[in-house]
């Protein structure tokens, strides 16, 4: 069994795994890949059963969120409140992480 030296870069504390998991996301420059999936992921927690039960498909691509809505007053209503959707997913997730809303 290998033994570290006591000058090594190891840490000694304990981390929590979050913060860890951060700091791989980091490291690896896949921060915002994450969170864009998160983002897709709990779409219906952010936005509602009603919402969420006709919305067809989520993509991200260059941090616009693209949302398929089946139903056309509902869709009429995501364009009117685009600004608040927007400002839904920056609260909860971060700035930055969606730049923009294209309702299809």
């Amino acid at each position: 069994m290998k033994r570290y030296s006591p000058d090594s870069t190891r840490r000694r504390s304990t981390t929590p795994l979050k913060e860890v998991f951060e700091e791989l996301l980091d490291a690896y420059r896949l921060k915002d890949k994450f969170s864009e999936k998160t983002v897709i992921q709990e779409w219906g927690q952010l936005m509602g059963k009603t919402v969420a039960s006709r919305t067809q498909s989520l993509s991200v691509k260059q941090k616009i969120l693209y949302v398929k809505i089946t139903s056309g007053p509902l869709k009429k209503e995501m364009m009117m409140n685009k600004s608040k959707v927007l400002t839904l997913i920056e609260d909860k997730y971060g700035k930055g992480v969606i730049k923009d809303l294209v309702i299809l």
